[in-house]
């Protein structure tokens, strides 16, 4: 049931992660596989749920879902865009994810980026309480890209990838890790954009 509920979430989005919207982002710099990006501000739908990194998604996809759906007032739609992204540790307040799932204390933030354009005032409100629209401001991540399945040996890998490139060149990091996931359940797993995300200092 849940798989069927992802793939009709998913639809929307091709095989390729570059035919669908993105944050805007400036690469900084790029080591070992390892980039520095800073981006700029953008919106998020998001919910807040009490749930493990491993349910969340599942949970939150079709609350959101709805929301960019046309579960608004006014029935707006809006296309689908990427990352969806999860991190399994809470986060410090202070800290924003630029893109849509975070953990905070006490849950799993779970967050949706809006299409460009889209602001606090021209945003239609939702129709479900628990989906909150947020400006996420201006912050500054180091990525490692990897493809093939979302399993957890898969993350652990290449985030000790990316801890030791920074590590080794001197660059600070906080907060938990985030992985981010671009493509729809369906993609097979070696065509899928994969990416673990850590906030600079």
């Amino acid at each position: 049931m849940i798989r069927q509920l992802l793939l009709l979430i998913f639809t929307a989005m091709p095989l390729s992660s570059h035919a669908i919207e993105e944050p805007d982002y400036e690469l900084v710099r790029k080591f070992d596989g390892v980039e520095l990006r800073k981006y700029a501000p953008y919106m998020v739908a998001e919910v807040v749920l009490q749930s493990t990194a491993d349910d969340a998604g599942n949970q939150a996809f079709p609350i959101l879902a709805g929301y960019i759906f046309g579960k608004n007032k006014g029935e707006k739609k809006f296309a689908m865009t990427a990352p969806v992204t999860q991190t399994a540790a809470p986060v410090r307040m202070e800290m924003t994810a630029p893109v849509t799932q975070a953990a905070v204390a006490g849950g799993m933030r779970v967050q949706f980026v809006l299409p460009k354009g889209v602001t606090l005032d021209t945003a239609p409100e939702p129709l479900d309480a628990r989906v909150q629209l947020r400006l996420v401001p201006a912050s500054q991540w180091a990525a490692i890209r990897y493809s093939g399945t979302w399993s957890q040996s898969n993350y652990e890998q290449h985030l000790a990838l990316l801890r030791a490139a920074l590590d080794t060149a001197g660059v600070a990091t906080q907060g938990e890790p985030v992985l981010a996931r671009y493509n729809a359940p369906f993609t097979p797993w070696f065509l899928r954009r994969n990416e673990i995300w850590l906030a600079l200092r």
